[in-house]
């Protein structure tokens, strides 16, 4: 496959900044993607949230997410996607420029003005790639809770095309730490982690997929909280 964006064709802006979103080259790969890239079609889609480490399939979050999917569903059957910071990335190109490149965090930044703009411009990207593969795909989980939680419900709402996101609303307030600084709880919550399981069972009953195996849902003593983590 060509590069997304050349070398020879790519921004000298830095990748580091809170203009991250509106970074030339990153405005230039999800517009690439929603509009060139051959999306592929699968029984089910499950979306999860970017990743500190890159590439992101790489991070502890992500092995993590994978042994409960791929512990249930074969890689026929599902077609996983970032989404974030990086706005909407099919897995298979998160090793591409710029989504390999970016250091940015905005699940750590509290600038109210930035956090608005994300919001508004995630919103956009996941409704433009949600109509773009509404042929794709049976069934959408979609494994996140913050902003960018947020950002998934506005587009699922927008596109009228239906999400299941989770965890459940009432999981989360069960467990809500209201003296930490990031009250959701981590992603590697049992509960949480139960619920992503079953969300997945849910969808393959509903896309008529035989069962592999009970999922592991254990949390890994190594687990690294997906970027947004801080939000």
């Amino acid at each position: 496959m060509d590069r997304i964006i050349p070398e020879n064709e790519r921004s000298t802006e830095p990748l580091d900044t809170d203009n991250i979103i509106h970074h030339p080259d990153m405005e230039r790969a999800n517009e690439w993607i929603v509009t060139e890239y051959e999306i592929p079609s699968r029984k089910i889609c499950i979306f999860v949230p970017c990743s500190k480490k890159k590439p992101y399939h790489t991070s502890p979050s992500h092995q993590k997410f994978d042994e409960i999917i791929y512990s249930m569903l074969g890689e026929e059957d599902v077609h996983i996607v970032t989404f974030g910071t990086c706005g909407v990335v099919p897995r298979e190109l998160d090793v591409e420029y710029p989504f390999m490149n970016y250091s940015f965090m905005m699940g750590q930044c509290n600038v109210a003005k930035v956090k608005r703009d994300f919001l508004k411009t995630e919103t956009k990207r996941i409704s433009e790639y949600l109509e773009r593969t509404r042929d794709n795909y049976e069934y959408r989980i979609a494994y996140c809770i913050g902003d960018f939680r947020e950002a998934m419900e506005r587009a699922a709402e927008k596109t009228g095309i239906p999400v299941d996101i989770i965890p459940k609303t009432e999981t989360i307030e069960r467990n809500i730490q209201p003296n930490k600084k990031f009250i959701y709880n981590s992603l590697s919550c049992p509960e949480y982690l139960s619920d992503f399981s079953a969300a997945i069972a849910k969808a393959m009953n509903a896309a008529d997929i035989s069962k592999k195996r009970d999922a592991i849902i254990s949390p890994d003593a190594d687990f690294e909280e997906p970027e947004w983590f801080e939000v």
